[in-house]
């Protein structure tokens, strides 16, 4: 069992940047791929970005291509995510899981542990 710890969030000003951290501990092995998602009160968790366990193949949704960065370290059994000219739609809750396989998945139930979530929120 995998247990994984969010930090990182707060409120930033449109345009400007974050980073958000994820500690894994427990049963790291296995080679997982990564993921960041996010949630909105009364919407579905969506995906946001992730990686495989060698951190050389990445994926992006759409909304924040171009502006976040995921990577991971796996020295430190850590997985970031760096947000860049954030926007007032960033704002969520952003959550890390860890995926059932190597392969990187958008869907939220092809992840088999989840952090706690850290609150991101971006004024205008």
């Amino acid at each position: 069992q995998v247990q994984l710890v969010e930090s990182g969030g707060g409120l930033v000003q449109a345009g400007g940047s974050l980073r958000l951290s994820c500690a894994a501990s427990g049963s790291t092995s296995g080679l997982p791929a990564m993921g960041w998602f996010r949630q909105v009160p009364g919407k579905d968790r969506e995906f946001v970005a992730g990686l495989n366990w060698y951190g050389d193949h990445t994926h992006y949704a759409d909304p924040v291509e171009g502006r976040f960065v995921i990577s991971r370290d796996n020295a430190k059994n850590t997985v970031y995510l760096q947000m860049n000219k954030l926007e007032p739609e960033d704002t969520a809750t952003y959550y890390c899981a860890a995926a059932r396989s190597g392969k990187i998945e958008e869907l939220a139930s092809n992840y088999i542990a989840w952090g706690q979530g850290t609150l991101v929120a971006v004024s205008s």
